[in-house]
């Protein structure tokens, strides 16, 4: 018969099978696939079958009728193994690995025999089964069977020989070293007499001589009787049969796999390490977690010392040679409850000497192993007591030192020790660390770069908010203003109160969409906006409209792709706002929102309710009108104004926090700041994702004896008698330093009235925390200061007015304008 060698398409996937040689009669390894007792296949000269049998149908689900006349190559999933084909080339028996296609194309891999058939003729006929299994014995031949005992007692490996009775026999010198005894001292003991500890491996010893099959197991790092470093093994219990198949003991093979063992080990500490150090953007916390991830992998007590610079979010500074590194201790763990080793306290500060080994590492950026014997190591540790005491307290005996070096920069040193771990760090553990520090110094300057933009971020806005809001006659005030947490960033919320003309007060709570320095910029600007319009004593709902004209604008000079937009914007610069007056002579409140949460009123009697006000798009929608609403308070009520950070949260819906809001203002006090730390530690999510802004105003009031008005007849007659009756409710006030200033005002703007207005003109005196004097007319044409030239008549009593108060202006009412001008009471 011509040699089979049957190849497979070059194209067509194969798994590398395992080869054996068919003379040594192996039996498959554990979880092949068993050959049926009933398999066998013949196969002519032509490399085709001819015999198929139910064995072999059911072990690859070819029926005889699919089989029969197939090629043999396509049932083979690989090539033969070599011997198989130099046996077959030979026309000898063989029985080898082979790789076989099964019909639904699954591989399987299995022992098959193969028997030539001589009596076929000249080309014969081969005869393929299953592999027998066989129990070969020793050599026979006395010198060969010397040469094999002293093999295996000469192994490097350790080997151990029981009886059917797990009772030891015999083992090779390598176990016996490794176990610390004889083998006259452990004949027939069993292995947990032996050594107690290995009671598991006892019980598996004990399935192996139950059941027959081999068992492989991997064992954790552990000391032997003889030994005096932990090792990590690989056992093999394989069972020792007879001719017959009987069970008569069992073998235990070990292989040494520390290395290994120690190899995947690094392994998994670099992929805790990915997962682990970094998931926050908070520099402390991710040398907490380097730490932690160190003492879990292979060390006994770290610690991470960063450079201040780098805590406190700067640029690192650059190490200068010959100098000192100051730096603070950010973490350290140990294996031992409490880090007993440490020397100094978290966030405590500390110096590194010049020419000291973390300083040399810190100037290299390279990692170094010592051992505590080390001059220049010993040198260091003996120049503070302290830290060569606990060095010699917990017999520390190797360390490293690993920079924490990114992007270029230096940002801290970690140290690595060992006391409780007999084995020194070695190379590979050095590497392993340099490449954990390497992963976490782009994670800690990640945080320090964050903690830097935050801080910059927070102090922009700080800077643009107000550092105290005034002291008002209109309402008393209090506050909180509370920045983002979160890793968005710091956000755009603001607040103000504005004081206006007539002792009126101006309210506002802010919130630019987005987060971070552009945010807190676009708020500075609508702030300063805010201001300017509220000067101008424009009505709520028209300074939103006045707001929201700006906001577009911004959007379209600021948003991307400025350059090339002209028409439209971008939609990313938007606002929501709140604005509220409130008039302590008419006790009223006026108040207009832009997509803002509504505000919520106390009565003085402690009932809570939210104040229906038209919502109003956001700012930056342009083209839909605000609408404002007025609202009688009563003195002594409360206004929470606030911003949407407050009571909104990913885990709640919001009615859920405006009803916490309301439970929480149900119980105010008379004390506002008091009030405000209970609405915010009730209402507050415990991590923000918003900045929270929240504004209480206890509304006051002025009574009759703080203001007076008097209706005054259109005729040049009433500018002396309305002088008079100001003089006289001066001097009822006691108010008689400011008298002739007054006097001259009121001259002014009455005849002014007279001389340019309509009826109905009004003269109104206000103490408050200044003197007001106020005069109104029928007439909308408001009044401009200018320049009066040598020769004309008019144009001088403005300048006079402004010369004489501290401020003055006009504003538009229902029925025409009101000039008003304030002057500072003595005292």
């Amino acid at each position: 018969m011509d040699p089979v060698d049957p190849k497979i398409p070059a194209d067509d996937p194969v798994e590398a099978p395992g080869s054996v040689d068919g003379a040594s009669g192996v039996t498959a390894t554990a979880g092949d696939p068993v050959v049926p007792g009933d398999f066998a296949v013949v196969v002519d000269a032509a490399a085709r079958v001819m015999v198929w049998s139910a064995g072999a149908e059911s072990l690859l689900g070819f029926a005889a009728r699919e089989a029969v006349g197939r090629p043999v190559a396509e049932l083979l999933a690989a090539d033969l193994p070599l011997s198989a084909r130099s046996h077959i080339a030979g026309g000898e028996p063989w029985t080898s690995e082979v790789s076989l296609r099964c019909r639904d194309g699954d591989r399987i891999t299995v022992q098959l025999s193969g028997t030539p058939l001589t009596d076929a003729g000249p080309r014969p006929l081969w005869l393929v089964t299953g592999a027998p299994v066989t129990y070969p014995a020793g050599p026979a031949d006395e010198g060969a069977a010397l040469l094999w005992e002293r093999a295996l007692a000469q192994l490097p490996l350790p080997v151990a020989v029981y009886d059917q009775e797990a009772q030891f026999v015999a083992c090779n010198q390598t176990m016996s070293r490794a176990m610390g005894l004889t083998q006259e001292e452990m004949r027939g003991r069993t292995l947990r007499e032996i050594q107690p500890s290995h009671s598991e491996t006892d019980r598996l010893q004990r399935q192996v001589l139950r059941t027959g099959e081999a068992v492989y197991r991997e064992e954790q790092p552990g000391r032997a009787l003889g030994e005096v470093h932990d090792h990590a093994w690989s056992l093999f219990l394989t069972p020792v049969k007879d001719e017959s198949g009987t069970v008569r003991g069992l073998s235990a093979l070990v292989v040494d796999t520390t290395e290994h063992y120690w190899s995947r080990r690094r392994l998994e500490v670099l992929n805790d390490a990915s997962l682990s150090i970094g998931r926050t953007l908070d520099v402390t916390r991710t040398a907490e977690e380097l730490a932690e991830v160190a003492v879990a992998g292979f060390a006994d007590f770290v610690t991470v010392d960063l450079l201040e610079s780098v805590v406190r979010g700067d640029e690192p500074e650059p190490l200068s040679p010959g100098a000192p590194v100051t730096f603070r201790r950010s973490a350290q763990n140990s294996v031992l409850p409490g880090c007993p080793e440490a020397v100094l306290p978290v966030a405590g500060t500390g110096v590194y000497p010049p020419d000291s080994p973390p300083a040399r590492a810190l100037l290299s950026g390279q990692g170094t192993r010592h051992r505590v014997g080390d001059p220049a190591l010993r040198s260091w540790l003996s120049s503070s007591p302290d830290r060569a005491a606990t060095a010699r307290r917990h017999a520390m005996h190797s360390i490293m030192l690993v920079p924490l070096r990114a992007r270029g920069v230096t940002l801290g040193l970690v140290h690595l020790v060992r006391h409780r771990t007999p084995e020194a760090f070695g190379d590979d553990d050095l590497l392993l660390a340099e490449e954990i520090a390497a992963r976490a110094a782009v994670s800690v300057d990640n945080a320090r770069r964050y903690t830097h933009q935050r801080r910059t971020a927070l102090a922009l806005q700080r800077s643009l908010l107000p550092e105290r809001l005034p002291s008002l006659a209109a309402v008393d005030v209090a506050y909180r203003y509370l920045p983002a947490g979160s890793a968005s960033g710091v956000g755009g919320d603001w607040f103000d109160a504005i004081s206006l003309s007539g002792g009126r007060v101006a309210l506002v709570v802010g919130d630019v969409v987005g987060h971070g320095i552009h945010a807190s910029a676009t708020m500075g600007r609508l702030r300063t906006a805010v201001h300017t319009l509220a000067d101008v004593d424009l009505a709520p709902d028209e300074l939103l409209t006045h707001l929201d004209d700006l906001v577009i604008r911004l959007d379209r000079e600021e948003g991307p792709d400025a350059r090339e937009r002209t028409e439209e914007g971008s939609g990313e610069v938007g606002a929501t706002c709140l604005y509220a007056v409130y008039d302590p002579v008419l006790r009223r409140c006026q108040l207009a929102r832009a997509g803002h949460p509504p505000p919520a009123l106390v009565t003085p009697e402690g009932a809570v309710r939210f104040l229906d006000v038209p919502a109003g798009p956001p700012l930056g929608l342009g083209g839909l009108p605000f609408e404002a609403v007025e609202v009688d308070l009563e003195e002594g009520s409360l206004l929470a104004l606030y911003t949407d950070g407050l009571i909104e949260a990913a885990e709640r819906d919001i009615d859920v926090g405006l009803g916490l809001l309301r439970d929480a203002l149900s119980c105010t006090g008379h004390d506002l700041e008091e009030t405000c730390d209970r609405v915010v530690r009730k209402v507050m999510p415990a991590a923000p994702a918003d900045d929270v802004v929240l504004i209480l105003a206890r509304t006051l009031a002025l009574g009759a004896d703080q203001v007076h008005t008097w209706r005054l007849p259109s005729e040049p007659a009433a500018v002396a008698g309305a002088r008079r009756m100001a003089n006289d409710q001066l001097a009822a006030w006691g108010l008689d330093e400011p008298a002739f200033a007054t006097e001259l005002i009121v001259s002014e703007l009455v005849t002014n009235a007279i001389r340019y207005g309509h009826d109905p003109i009004q003269l109104r005196l206000i103490r408050c925390d200044a003197l007001i004097c106020e005069v109104s007319d029928g007439s909308s044409t408001a009044p401009h200061l200018r320049r009066a030239r040598t020769f004309d008549e008019g144009g001088r009593g403005l300048l006079l007015v402004a010369q004489l108060a501290e401020r003055w202006g006009s504003r538009q009412t229902p029925t025409g304008k009101t000039i008003w001008a304030e002057l500072p009471l003595p005292g």
